[in-house]
Formats: structure tokens, C-alpha cells, sequence
């Protein structure tokens, strides 16, 4: 098969032949243009703007109401951090009055390098079309490199308007080996893989060590006031305050922002009045802790002691990781509008008052925060420590659910119920099953460890191996994706690298101390992710291999026994390049077909959303007159399904501007089309095969679905080009229409008899020969996590009695 695409001298538009599939000899007329001019996408809505996320034209009046927003979601956590940071750092006591300066050195550069450096002015630049965390540094490099496990990719996935593939000059070289070495080195593949699962296990884990540590030190406070009170009280008291928390989770990000909001603000004036006032009433000499000199005296002071308190310094900037997840549910403008003015300054002037009043009072670093509160403040500064521990928990929370339905969509997490909670902002979501299991977590790690310092241990873990990943992912953006100067990546590198090792090192010296509870968390939900995409990609595959030849297909649909059921049949099937071998299996138990069947593969693609008018591609399996179609819906991994009956709408509309299309450019229109081999002598064909050239193609019964493909001809209809009259006047015959609004309209009446939702119910085993390692994730982990897991149909929202449901084996 013959393809060829070029970009013309601007890069703005392509030069796309335009093919059909079903002539077996080339013909061209040499009078006729071979190609046209179109938009570089396959639909109009190409001409918008790609790459720019739902608030990159946000005006300042939605900037400033995101940022207010953004106060109350994100910085909870990590302006929440003066409540421990010194007491976790000086665990026995103040050894020296310039251990102080040396730790409050440590923290304001450490918190200006990673949180005000690294996160709000590098990686939250590093954004995919929006959305930030590490599952979108993923998807941002899988867009740039097929590194995906799923063989699933189409080329036709490229020219969707938000896939955004710009390739400047600049270093293209160094960008085609990086490209060259994700895609063709398995274990750089699997590795990739394998530390974003990492990340995300962290991620997860975090959201339960962060409400228990946040809530457990502010309520702790009491004793302050009320010395009666005993451990065990304190204990049960964070226990029903978690509860209450994520109890309210079911209301949205988008409620819980504006009622969270104020309260931060208050929280953050507050600690920086009383930073402030301690500043000025014992010690503005702590102000020489910006010469960070003090940090080298203080490691030459206190050595190996020195270099285990840093596992109590990196708790400053906890909190970071939340802060570029959740870029989804607000903007980049918003974040470093409410980040500048309002949370550095705050929290900056909390420590430096602290230390101030540590200079005097060294004595009281165990309960540092509320000694240092003046008396009178006491109250206001329980309630607000209380409310702000509490929103603070927001974060890590937000962040999970962001980035387990990122996993989801990737085929590397159970399926689970995920509610969209806002109309306006995608990004803001509701899992129930995982808030349920977050909570008792929370609950459970408050009970059994009863104490802030273990959890501290392990709350620094989750920070820094989250910020590890992070880096070694920026890396590989910064050479395949931005390609910049090697010089800037390897400083990246070498700086965050460096010195976060260090900040792991001190934390794991500790590991039995509390750092052991978040790996074997991790650990356990890396296991839950890696079976689970293990015998996804193997049962893929399979099909793959299994799928049903098209001359079979044929074959089957022509047996005399073949009954046809009035009504439309989808066919759910996860295979996009194929007839499912299932399809086969039904055939031979039940000889029937509907009028009107279609193969229905829903795909998430790399990016975080697509549009409509670019959601549907459409394959007729046979010209005969089966009416047998393949259809692929592409969402991005920030798209919700629709409901089973907006969707069935949308696809038998998008249907019928396929039968137009495909009648009116791609059968005989020779003299529009350049021709190319067969179908089935092509390897190209997305829906044939996953082995793709390195030319793109563009097929014309996939080519022009939508309703914008026919005014798009009509418009260049007006350089009076005579091909282009004699292609009216050839083809836009009445005879030509009215046999369109025929096939048309039996589509549609079909549709008004029915439509019945088929699924293949796969139960998937491994081989006799297997391993005993293999058995067990397939046939007993996988099992289980699948028999508790959500359905398709149960994910689609598809009425019970629509449903019929194919029982078929795979052996793996």
C-alpha cells in the first residue's frame, strides 16, 4: 500500500492522500489531483488551538477565582507542616542554639528549591494539556514514544487536534534517540512502567498517612489546655474527625474548595501574624538563617545526627506532589498567583518565628507550635490548626483520586466507579470504593501507631520517592518532548537528583522506625496494578492473535443457517484491530446476528481529552450488504462515559455521516482518490494490524466521519477547480442520494426496534505449563480482583435487560 504525507512550507497544513481500500490496482489520472488540501487533522476542529488546556484562556476574574479555590484544595497540606516539622527534626532536643539557624537554613532552601523551584515553576509546566502528576508525564511521553504495553496504537490516534506532536530542529537528534530508546529497549519500557506504578502507589499510600499525621498533631494540641485528657482519648477523637472528612468527599472538589477556602486564607494570615510577632519579640537575629552558611556549620556540628534530622526537615515540603496532581482542577496561572502571594510568605515567616522562639525557649521543640502561640490565641489557633489539619488532608485526597482514574483508563487499576463532580471542570472527581478503603487506612494508622513520629517516618517516604520519579520522568520530557539545551537538563538532573537522594538515604536509615508502613503499602498496591496489567496486555494480545481473518468473517456471515434479529447488536470488544475471536464463539452456539451489528472498542488515548466530532472511526467489515460494522470510540483519560443512551445517539449519528461519506468519496471516485491496494493485502490498516509504517495514512471510510467533512469539500469547491465540478456533477446525483438516505434510514429504523449491548465474558486462565507464580496472579489474584471489580456494563451505565452476555475461555 502506497501512502505519502508531507507538510507544506508553513508546517500548518499536510498534503493527505487519500485512499481506498477496496481497489486492488493503482490508478491514477494524470489530469486528476492525486491529494488534497485539508487541515492537519483528520475534522475541522483542528483549526482550534491544540494543547491548550480547559483554562488556558481562563479570564482573571476565573483565574482569581480558581486561585481562591486552589488556597482551600491545595495547600492544606503543605501549610499545615509548621505543626511538626521542628519536633520531628529535633527529636532530642536542641543540641545547639545555631542547630536552629542551621535547620531553619535547611528548610528555606530546601523549601524554595523543591516546592517553589521544581514544582510551581518547572513541572507544572511539564502539564498535559492541563493535567500534572505523574501518570501525565506518562501519558505526555507515551504521546512522543510508544512505550504503552497495549499493542493498541492507531495512526489515525495521531492526528487528533490535541495529540499536539510538534518537533522543533532544535537537539531533534538527541529527542530521536530518546525516542528510538523507549521504543525499542523492553526493559527501558518495563522500567518506565514499572516507577510510575511506584509514584503511584506512593501517591496513594500518602493519602492515608497524610489525613492520620495532619489531624492526629493538631488535635494533639489539647492537652495544652485540657491535660486530662489521655492518649487513647486523643486517638478516637482523630478517628471520628477522618471520618467526618471523607464522609464529605461525595459533595466535590469543586463545594469543598469554596468552604475550605476561607479557612486556609485565615490559617495562613494567622501563622504568619504569629511568625511575625515571635520574630520580633525573641529573636530577629533568626533572620541569618538566609546565609547558608549556617548549613554547612550545622552538619560540621552535628555529622551523622545532622544528616538523620533531614528525614524531619523534608516533612516542610510535603505536599508538592498533591500540588502538581491536582494542576487538573485548576490552572497553571492560579496556582502561582495563590503560591507567590499568599502561601510562601506565610509559612516562611511560621518557621522563622518558631525558630526565633526556640532561640529563647529551646526547651519547648517537642510542642513547638502551640508554645510559641501567644495565650490569648490559643483558642482561634486550635480551631483553625484543627479545620486547616482537616482541608489539609484535601489535598493528598484529590490527588488520589486523580490519579487512580488516570491508572484506570491506562488498564492498570480495577475498574471502580468514578462520578465527575463538577459540569464545568472534568479534572474534579469522586471515587466511593477508594474513599471507603482510604478512610479505614487512615483510621487504622492512627489507631495502631498512636503517635505523630512513626507516622511522620513514613509520610517522608511516600514525599520523597514521588519526587524521585517525578525528576528521572521531567528528564525525559526535557530531552524528548521540550528539547532544550543538554546543558539545563543535565543541572536538572544533577541537582534534584543529588539531593533528594540524600533526603531518601536519611529517611531510610530509619526504615524500621515507621518508613517500613508506606512501602508495604506500596508494595501491596503495585502487586494489585502489575497482575491486573499483566493479564490485560496478555489477554490483548491473545485476541489479538485469535482475532477472526476477514475471509472467515465472511464465511460466517454467509452460512445458510445465519438468522437475523431485527434491531441493532453492539459488540463490546477491547480489540481495535480485529474481529474478536469471541464473535466466532457466538456464531457457532447461537447462529444470529442483528440487522445492524457493530464492533464496539472503547480506547483512551494519551491525552486528556478528545473532542466529539473527532470520538468516532468506523470501518464497514464487509460491502455486502451485512450492514457489519467496526467502530472505535476514543476518549482521553479525563473523559467520562456517557450514558448508555447518549451514546448509542451519538455513535448511529456519527454512523450516518460514515454511510454519506463513505458513498460519496469512497466507492468509485476514482478521480478524487488515489488508489492502493486491498484491504487485505495491507498491513497498514489500523483495524487489520498493529504493525504500522512509519508514513501516516489516511483511509477514507475513516477519514470523513463527522458532519464538518462534507462542508469542507463544498468550501473548496471555490477556486473553481473543473475536478472538482466534475466530481459535483459525477457524484452528487440525486440517484447517489437517495440510495444514501436508504442505508441511512434502515440504520434507523433498526435503532427504533432495539439496541441489545453484547459482551464477551472472558475468563482468562494460565497455561497448564505456567509457572507457579504465573498461576497464582492469574488464577487466583486476577480472578479475585476481577470478581470484585466493576463490570463493563456496570461502567457504562447499561440497562440489565439489554444485555446478553458471551461465556468464552483464554488461555494465557
Amino acid at each position: 500500500m502506497a501512502a505519502q504525507q508531507a507538510a507544506d512550507s508553513r508546517g500548518s497544513r499536510e498534503e493527505i492522500v487519500i485512499m481506498d481500500l477496496e481497489s486492488d490496482e493503482a490508478a491514477v489520472d494524470d489530469d486528476v489531483p492525486a491529494t488534497m488540501q485539508r487541515q492537519d487533522s483528520l475534522y475541522m476542529a483542528a483549526t482550534r488551538a491544540a494543547g491548550a488546556n480547559h483554562h488556558g484562556q481562563d479570564s482573571w476574574g476565573t483565574t482569581l477565582r480558581l486561585a481562591f479555590q486552589c488556597v482551600g484544595i491545595l495547600y492544606g497540606d503543605i501549610g499545615t507542616s509548621p505543626l511538626f516539622v521542628y519536633s520531628s527534626t529535633f527529636r532530642d532536643g536542641v543540641g545547639h542554639p545555631d542547630d536552629l539557624l542551621g535547620a531553619l537554613s535547611l528548610i528555606i532552601y530546601s523549601f524554595l528549591l523543591f516546592t517553589v523551584i521544581k514544582y510551581v515553576y518547572i513541572a507544572l509546566r511539564a502539564n498535559d494539556d492541563g493535567d500534572g502528576g505523574t501518570f501525565a508525564l506518562y501519558t505526555l511521553i507515551s504521546r512522543h514514544a510508544k512505550v504503552s504495553l497495549i499493542p493498541n496504537q492507531q495512526v489515525e490516534d495521531e492526528l487528533v487536534s490535541k495529540y499536539n506532536r510538534d518537533k522543533p530542529p532544535a537537539t531533534l537528534r538527541r529527542a530521536e534517540w530518546m525516542k528510538e530508546l523507549l521504543e525499542t529497549n523492553k526493559t527501558v519500557k518495563i522500567s518506565l512502567f514499572l516507577i510510575t506504578m511506584l509514584a503511584t502507589a506512593m501517591v496513594i499510600s500518602d493519602a492515608i498517612l497524610t489525613p492520620a499525621i495532619s489531624v492526629l498533631s493538631a488535635v494533639g494540641g489539647l492537652k495544652e489546655k485540657a491535660s486530662f485528657l489521655t492518649t487513647d482519648e486523643i486517638v478516637w477523637i482523630t478517628v471520628g474527625i477522618l471520618v467526618v472528612l471523607f464522609a464529605i468527599q461525595r459533595f466535590g472538589t469543586d463545594k469543598v474548595g469554596y468552604l475550605f477556602a476561607p479557612i486556609i486564607l485565615l490559617w495562613l494570615l494567622l501563622i504568619a501574624g504569629v511568625g511575625l510577632y515571635n520574630l520580633i519579640k525573641y529573636d530577629t537575629g533568626a533572620l541569618r538563617a538566609f546565609n547558608m552558611k549556617y548549613i554547612i556549620d550545622y552538619f560540621r556540628r552535628n555529622k551523622k545526627k545532622g544528616w538523620v534530622s533531614l528525614g524531619g526537615i523534608l516533612l516542610c515540603f510535603t505536599g508538592t506532589e498533591a500540588l502538581f496532581a491536582d494542576l487538573g482542577y485548576f490552572s497553571i496561572k492560579s496556582i502561582q498567583l495563590s503560591f507567590g502571594f499568599g502561601l510562601v510568605p506565610s509559612v516562611l515567616l511560621a518557621y522563622i518565628g518558631q525558630a526565633a522562639y526556640l532561640r529563647v525557649h529551646p526547651e519547648d521543640v517537642a510542642n513547638t507550635f502551640y508554645r510559641s502561640t501567644p495565650i490569648s490565641l490559643f483558642w482561634p489557633t486550635f480551631i483553625l490548626a484543627l479545620a486547616a489539619s482537616i482541608i489539609g488532608s484535601q489535598a493528598m485526597i484529590s490527588c488520589a483520586f486523580a490519579t487512580i482514574s488516570h491508572s484506570q483508563t491506562l488498564g492498570c487499576f480495577p475498574r471502580v466507579k468514578i462520578l465527575h463532580t463538577s459540569r464545568q471542570y472534568s479534572g474534579q472527581l469522586y471515587i466511593p470504593e477508594v474513599n471507603y478503603l482510604l478512610c479505614l487506612g487512615a483510621c487504622l494508622v492512627t489507631i495502631g501507631f498512636r503517635t505523630t513520629v512513626i507516622i511522620g517516618e513514613a509520610h517522608g517516604i511516600c514525599v520523597v520517592l514521588v519526587m524521585i520519579v517525578t525528576t528521572l520522568l521531567l528528564t525525559i520530557v526535557m530531552l524528548l518532548v521540550w528539547k532544550i539545551s543538554i546543558w539545563w537538563i543535565v543541572a536538572f538532573f544533577v541537582v534534584f537528583m543529588s539531593s533528594e537522594s540524600i533526603y531518601l538515604s536519611a529517611i531510610l536509615y530509619r526504615f524500621a522506625h515507621g518508613a517500613y508502613v508506606p512501602v508495604a503499602m506500596s508494595a501491596f498496591l503495585m502487586v494489585v496494578m502489575i497482575v491486573w496489567h499483566y493479564v490485560h496486555v496478555k489477554k490483548y494480545n491473545f485476541e489479538l492473535e485469535h482475532s477472526v481473518p476477514r475471509d472467515k468473517v465472511k464465511e460466517l456471515l454467509e452460512r445458510r443457517d445465519i438468522q437475523r434479529v431485527p434491531g441493532i447488536g453492539l459488540f463490546y470488544t477491547e480489540l481495535v484491530q480485529g474481529i474478536p475471536p469471541v464473535f466466532r464463539h457466538l456464531i457457532e452456539k447461537i447462529p444470529s446476528i442483528h440487522s445492524v451489528l457493530i464492533f464496539v472498542s472503547m480506547k483512551h488515548l494519551p491525552i486528556p481529552s478528545v473532542d466529539m466530532s473527532e470520538r468516532f472511526l468506523f470501518r464497514q467489515v464487509d460491502r455486502e450488504d451485512y450492514k457489519v460494522f467496526q467502530c472505535v470510540a476514543r476518549y482521553g483519560y479525563r473523559d467520562p462515559f456517557e450514558e448508555a443512551k447518549a451514546f448509542v445517539d451519538k455513535l448511529v449519528e456519527h454512523l450516518q455521516y460514515y454511510i454519506r461519506d463513505v458513498n460519496l468519496y469512497g466507492v468509485g471516485c476514482e478521480p478524487m482518490m488515489k488508489q492502493s491496494s486491498s484491504y487485505r493485502s495491507s498491513h497498514a490498516e489500523s483495524f487489520g494490524s498493529y504493525e504500522k509504517p512509519k508514513v501516516k495514512a489516511v483511509y477514507d471510510e475513516e477519514m470523513l466521519t463527522p458532519a464538518e467533512s462534507f462542508s469542507e469539500h463544498t468550501r473548496q469547491a471555490s477556486g473553481k477547480s473543473k475536478h472538482f465540478m466534475q466530481f459535483q456533477g459525477d457524484k452528487m446525483n440525486i440517484v447517489e442520494m437517495l440510495k444514501i438516505q436508504q442505508e441511512q434510514q434502515a440504520v434507523l429504523e433498526e435503532m427504533s426496534k432495539g439496541v441489545v449491548y453484547i459482551f464477551g465474558e472472558s475468563e482468562v486462565v494460565a497455561r497448564p505449563h505456567s509457572s507457579l507464580i504465573k498461576k497464582i496472579a492469574v488464577n487466583y489474584l486476577y480472578s479475585f480482583l476481577r470478581k470484585n471489580s466493576r463490570n463493563g456494563e456496570k461502567m457504562l451505565s447499561i440497562p440489565r435487560r439489554q444485555i446478553l452476555k458471551v461465556g468464552i475461555s483464554y488461555e494465557i
